[in-house]
């Protein structure tokens, strides 16, 4: 798992030996720090909240959220009404997408402790049976949660356009182009998506790490 800074570094180091041609985009930005979010339901709640809102609308979000369910854990949201969650600023999807969430977990449909040991793809394929969680989200809660090393959000349009920059590309690819481009840097596609992060951080001069609206656009 990519916890640290040492751990990313090491991640890299290990991924620009599979692929060379991703070093200058290395050398382009220096020292990458891990972008961590906490895990369990609280993180993945906190991204599925993130989604289509700004960061400021999902920062309101959160607080009230957290607050009114201190911590969030999957009992109290089953054990909520609706109104209780549309206090707190959810809309309709949100508020399904919390409670099919929260009973696949206390179901044992969706075992998120043993998601960290799970191959990249199985673990993806196990988030996105939830109704409500999308693969971006998917993707981004192995990432930024459990800094698993080998996800990968082909459809993250930063990712797309970091890739068309960094590879001199004619045009973004698209998820299915970009899926089978990463297969090159298995088992490290997860440190790949932070290198490419980072980079269009760089090259654009703006930071846009999740959480984002990619599952509204159709690509999450």
């Amino acid at each position: 798992m990519i916890r640290t800074e040492a751990d990313l570094s090491a991640a890299l180091s290990a991924l620009v030996a599979l692929d060379p041609s991703l070093a200058p985009l290395r050398a382009a930005v220096g020292t990458v720090a891990p972008r961590r979010r906490p895990p369990g339901f609280p993180g993945l709640c906190a991204i599925m909240i993130g989604q289509q809102v700004s960061t400021a609308s999902a920062a309101a979000i959160w607080t009230r959220f957290s607050a009114r369910f201190d911590p969030p854990t999957p009992a109290a949201i089953l054990a909520a009404t609706d109104d209780d969650l549309r206090a707190c600023g959810f809309s309709a999807n949100k508020i399904r997408a919390a409670k099919a969430i929260a009973d696949a977990i206390v179901s044992g449909h969706l075992p998120l402790d043993d998601l960290g040991a799970m191959p990249a793809d199985d673990a993806h394929a196990r988030l996105c049976a939830v109704k409500g969680i999308g693969p971006w989200t998917a993707d981004v809660y192995l990432l930024f949660c459990l800094g698993h090393p080998d996800a990968f959000p082909a459809g993250d349009l930063a990712l797309q356009e970091a890739a068309r920059l960094g590879f001199g590309l004619p045009e973004r690819p698209s998820p299915k182009a970009f899926t089978a481009m990463a297969e090159r840097w298995r088992p490290w596609r997860g440190a790949a998506a932070t290198l490419l992060w980072a980079f269009y951080r760089v090259a654009k001069g703006r930071d846009v790490v999740p959480p984002g609206d990619q599952d509204r656009l159709g690509v999450g």
